[in-house]
């Protein structure tokens, strides 16, 4: 029993240095001088803790207006894939009709697609919308790659919810959608936050489209701006660390406010079916 114990232990220790010691390494990167972070031998602790390159960052570059703008897409992609979501996962989850199936093998082919495929049909919309180098293309191009997933899993949590207090609330005078909005909503709360939560990290994080559709200064969202921290012949890994780091807190907050709903939502099997 305590050498089962001791495994378990062990195995979560080393999973625990796994995980967090690159985090750990970007935060002491962050810190050390230019000077220091490539010498021999390696030191795990800033000789010198310094504010150099969090300085640089914000001195010699825009970043607070990459992160205004990767907050204004990802909130905005998020916030519209999460309500169109929630409708057509209810409508999957609630109502039988010919093609529902095919929809829903739609939606799972898509996710098998490789983005580069559709680089040009989405190059050539958004152009003909005039919305290359704008952030509300951006946002555009994330509702769609988005909202299969999200519809699959706002269909899970559907599912997991009795019709019956649905059925209660519309015999006491609700309409369907007042029973979804206030009897159902409430009470898959958890697959909410879930799918907002993944939505929101997915469009904070991405880099690939971003690239492809966005080259103007004012309109860079984080991922492209610290793409641009690698040059030809250098990389300046001070003020990469010091832009993680940063491009870190706004994910940390969201997950600090909806931790309880997200461990809720994840447990209670949000890709169920």
């Amino acid at each position: 029993m305590r050498a089962a114990a001791f495994a378990r232990f062990a195995v979560l220790g080393v999973w625990l240095v796994v995980t967090i010691f690159p985090l750990y390494w970007i935060v002491v990167t962050s810190l050390k001088p230019q000077g220091d972070i490539f010498t021999l031998p390696l030191t795990y602790l800033p000789g010198s803790p310094t504010l150099a390159n969090y300085e640089r960052l914000f001195g010699f570059a825009s970043f607070g207006t990459y992160i205004a703008n990767s907050l204004l897409v990802s909130l905005a992609a998020a916030a519209i894939v999460l309500l169109i979501g929630l409708l057509a996962g209810y409508v999957l989850a609630r109502f039988t009709f010919r093609g529902r199936g095919q929809v829903m093998l739609a939606f799972l082919v898509t996710q098998m697609i490789p983005l580069f495929i559709a680089l040009g049909p989405l190059y050539l919309l958004l152009n003909s919308l005039e919305l290359l180098n704008r952030l509300p293309g951006l946002v555009l191009v994330y509702v769609a790659m988005l909202i299969p997933f999200c519809t699959i899993m706002l269909r899970g949590f559907f599912e997991r919810i009795p019709v019956a207090i649905e059925e209660a609330a519309m015999i006491d005078g609700c309409g369907r959608l007042q029973a979804l909005f206030r009897v159902v909503v409430p009470v898959m709360l958890p697959g909410i936050a879930a799918t907002f939560v993944f939505a929101f990290i997915q469009c904070w994080n991405e880099l690939f489209l971003a690239i492809m559709f966005i080259d103007d200064e004012e309109a860079k969202t984080i991922p492209v701006a610290m793409n641009s921290f690698i040059t030809q012949y250098d990389i300046d890994w001070g003020s990469m660390s010091a832009a993680t780091v940063v491009s870190l807190v706004p994910s940390m907050i969201l997950f600090a406010f909806a931790q309880r709903y997200i461990v809720e939502g994840l447990s209670g099997g949000a890709v169920k079916g």
